[in-house]
């Protein structure tokens, strides 16, 4: 039952900020792109490059890993390297990256309750991670758009059985404008309009457009 009395212009406690999540991105990297078939694998870069820079624009700690880098799967793709020049991957032997010491003492160290979780692939390298922070008592959010498995049904598959568990499910766009959630926060707006611009599709065109015919402050 609704209390009039104590509804109050808000945010809800279950939605994403800059202060309380944090972003994880496990095994972007070639061999795992060569198995990915549930979806064209340069939407899922693109997202995942999208997703990277709107947690480096909105300063939300990023935790990087790698499986097998030098025996096997390649390294971290370069696209998302790029993003966060200089910062440590962590490369393990494990398929669950929440069985690798060093990955959870780095996610340990971002203070964070909420993580978001992108990854190849969904039903490994994704579900395993996510399924064990959840049984820790982390929120856990999959970005399905920068995640992807070997064929549609397991991905489709592993997210059904994470959501099922209690995993939110999340797009890249979505994380990037709940973070923003107010196009009066100046500091972030233009940077927030480069992402859309640069690696939102259709989306960013119509900013171009708006920017062009409105203003360059045109909002949305």
């Amino acid at each position: 039952m609704v209390d009039i009395a104590n509804v109050t212009a808000a945010p809800s406690p279950d939605l994403l900020t800059p202060d309380n999540c944090a972003v994880l991105f496990v095994d972007h990297q070639p061999q795992m792109f060569f198995g990915t078939g549930s979806g064209d694998r340069t939407a899922i870069i693109n997202a995942t490059v999208g997703l990277a820079k709107a947690a480096k624009v909105f300063d939300v700690p990023v935790v990087l890993s790698t499986v097998a880098a030098e025996s096997f799967s390649g390294p971290l793709m370069p696209q998302l390297a790029d993003v966060f020049p200089g910062q440590t991957i962590v490369d393990r032997t494990t398929m669950n990256a929440w069985e690798d010491e060093a990955f959870v003492e780095a996610v340990k160290a971002t203070g964070r309750k909420k993580l978001v979780i992108a990854g190849l692939w969904t039903e490994v390298c994704v579900v395993l991670p996510a399924l064990s922070a959840l049984a820790q008592g982390y929120e856990v959010y999959v970005v399905t758009d920068a995640s992807g498995g070997v064929s549609p049904q397991a991905h489709e598959h592993a997210v059904q059985r994470m959501v099922q568990a209690g995993v939110v499910p999340v797009t890249w766009v979505q994380v990037l404008l709940e973070l923003q959630r107010d196009w009066a926060r100046t500091e972030t707006y233009l940077p927030v309009m480069d992402v859309v611009k640069e690696n939102g599709g259709t989306y960013g065109l119509g900013v171009v457009y708006a920017q062009t015919v409105i203003g360059e402050h045109a909002a949305g």
